[in-house]
């Protein structure tokens, strides 16, 4: 009797053949993977190969669905139309994924980099993070515990078990307001799809943030200066796709394997980034919002140290943990921060109502 093939091999080496076919030599290859942190037993049957099951994980995760409700600029907004930190990893996702597939690289690493690289922000966005950097012994930062969400807290605490090259792109994805394309490898990610999602991520934000800052009237359309405008052109949309097609154009003209942006573009990049920071993240309706979110974020925090962490029980909030169990302080502050980090904006503002705010007496 001759043998008949599995369907989910048969199909599953045929993504392989594909892979080596297509993709450029500088893309990460699936079969080049060096793992997941806890070795799987392979399900042959799976048509789905490791950095698309590494998304898959991802976007089926709690803390994902959490980011619709997380602060991106303005906090907690009540517009339709304002970005949250959903609609930004979206928005990431498909800028990478477009420069992805132009560059001839692996576009399901590229998506689960690009949808996982926020995971570890904080309600109240950056300030959030500011908070907890300052109250936790060890320091905050989101992308660190973004790590640390996919590794060790979702899952019921079993992680999701990424492979090596998502994790790697997720921990060094940020740049803050370093180099937009830095030379030393030290700081960038190993993959060059890791390196498209840390691109894609500024060229993303420094878009949607403007839009919204416009749609909220801090800024005008005459308030950009005009040699970036030359640049980047006038419209929301205009001023992504030039971006994302310079990256691409540049790229394939140097063919060395590095991420690379015409010297105008860049310049145009770094200073329309600087321009927002003065404009709109220092705008002083932005920072008046970010200090009273840091008031909150402070208290929360201190009041979990001292009395435990809460939970809903129905309709009402119970202690889950008291102050007397805490092993150590070392592990009240690791759990408090896990807990605070994991809030949306909602959630915090529920609770923090429900400690701090006095309630009217039923009789």
């Amino acid at each position: 009797m001759s043998y008949v093939p599995i369907v989910g091999t048969s199909i599953r080496y045929q993504l392989e053949e594909r892979e080596q076919e297509i993709l450029s030599p500088y893309a990460a290859l699936n079969m080049h993977s060096l793992g997941r942190r806890v070795q799987e037993e392979d399900d042959v049957c799976d048509i789905r190969m490791p950095f698309q099951r590494d998304r898959d994980r991802i976007t089926h995760s709690k803390t994902f669905r959490r980011l619709k409700h997380k602060t991106q600029v303005f906090l907690a907004p009540a517009g339709d139309h304002y970005r949250t930190r959903l609609t930004h990893v979206l928005e990431v996702s498909q800028i990478a994924r477009t420069i992805a597939a132009a560059l001839c690289l692996n576009e399901a690493l590229t998506e689960a980099i690009a949808l996982g690289h926020d995971l570890g922000h904080t309600p109240f966005g950056h300030a959030g993070e500011a908070t907890l950097n300052e109250l936790h012994p060890g320091g905050f930062r989101h992308y660190v515990h973004s790590l640390r969400v996919v590794d060790f807290l979702e899952n019921r605490g079993r992680g999701l078990n990424l492979t090596f090259e998502v994790r790697n792109g997720i921990v060094k994805h940020s740049k803050g307001r370093n180099d937009i394309l830095p030379t030393a490898s030290s700081e960038l990610p190993v993959t060059l799809e890791g390196q498209v999602v840390r691109v894609a991520d500024i060229i993303a934000y420094v878009n949607h943030d403007m839009d919204d800052a416009l749609r909220a009237g801090i800024i005008h359309e005459d308030d950009l200066p005009l040699d970036i405008k030359a640049v980047v052109g006038d419209r929301h949309s205009k001023r992504t796709g030039a971006m994302v097609r310079d990256l691409i154009v540049e790229t394939l003209a140097a063919g060395d394997g590095r991420l690379h942006l015409s010297p105008k573009m860049l310049k145009a990049i770094t200073d329309l980034r600087t321009f927002l920071y003065e404009k709109v993240y220092q705008f002083y309706k932005v920072h008046n919002e970010f200090e009273k979110a840091q008031k909150i974020i402070r208290d929360l925090y201190h009041y979990f140290m001292e009395h435990g962490l809460m939970e809903r029980n129905g309709l009402s909030w119970e202690l889950r943990r008291q102050q007397h169990v805490w092993a150590s302080d070392k592990i009240a502050h690791r759990q408090v921060c896990d807990f605070i980090a994991g809030m949306t904006d909602r959630y915090a503002l529920s609770l923090y109502e429900h400690i701090f705010l006095p309630k009217p007496w039923n009789v």
